[in-house]
């Protein structure tokens, strides 16, 4: 190979590497999933880094300003929607444009921030700052999908099959250790559950308070876990593992 081929060549794969990057830019979501055995599933930034709500903000419009926001950096966006994760995310997201001519991307109305203490993704030291910071959770919500196998089932706020486990009792739990990083809880930081589509009213759903901290939801006083080893919306591989693991059918 001559020096002009080289030089060529050097060149086209330069620029396909530019346009491998440039798309890749284009299609990383501004807004991800991230879970936590404490504080369920909650939004995260592109870059990892937890995201926050305020709860002195009202619907839509953001008081966080000046040395606030130097401490709690609001999450800005471009153009005129937010690019958010693959999984389904409960909930809706929007953007508010505040006073200094930024837009802000939020969440159920919530304007969205980083807490500037936090320092690698899955830090969450803003959690509770002052009663009036939170980790920006998604909607806690149990729902139904409809299995070919199973029919229909319970599954969690991103659309992941989830199990009960016939070694717990009623409003407890028994899986800790290395049993919870296998099987991890459907937690959730607050005692509401909000209930997704197919779950009616005889639909039992309620929280405990695990050992190991934070709250974890049960349908009918079962604690409701997902498996490590289910990947995408619709996997149920944790069907009768060990004879003690079972989705849950709700089908009439």
């Amino acid at each position: 190979m001559n020096y002009k081929t080289t030089l060529k060549a050097g060149f086209l794969l330069a620029v396909m590497l530019l346009l491998g990057s440039v798309a890749a830019q284009a299609v990383a979501p501004a807004v991800d999933v991230r879970y936590d055995t404490t504080l369920g599933h909650y939004l995260t930034g592109a870059n990892g880094m937890t995201l926050y709500v305020f709860t002195n903000d009202t619907e839509g419009q953001s008081s966080c300003y000046e040395g606030c926001a130097a401490a709690w950096p609001p999450l800005t966006v471009e153009g005129d929607s937010v690019a958010v994760s693959p999984l389904a995310i409960p909930g809706s997201f929007g953007i508010i444009e505040r006073t200094d001519g930024t837009m802000q991307a939020s969440y159920n109305g919530n304007p969205l921030y980083f807490w500037r203490d936090d320092e690698v993704p899955g830090d969450a030291t803003g959690q509770g700052r002052g009663d009036v910071w939170y980790v920006a959770n998604l909607n806690p919500m149990v729902q139904v999908l409809q299995d070919d196998e199973h029919g229909d089932i319970l599954v969690g706020p991103s659309g992941m099959t989830l199990y009960l486990f016939t070694n717990d009792e009623v409003d407890v739990t028994n899986c800790y250790g290395g049993c919870a990083r296998a099987w991890p809880p459907l937690m959730t930081s607050s005692s509401i559950v909000m209930s997704g589509a197919g779950v009616t009213a005889e639909f039992e759903l309620a929280t405990i308070a695990r050992d190991d901290g934070g709250m974890q939801i049960t349908y009918n006083g079962k604690p409701l876990y997902y498996f490590i080893n289910d990947h995408v919306p619709g996997d149920t591989t944790g069907q009768n593992r060990g004879e003690v693991w079972f989705v849950i059918s709700v089908s009439p």
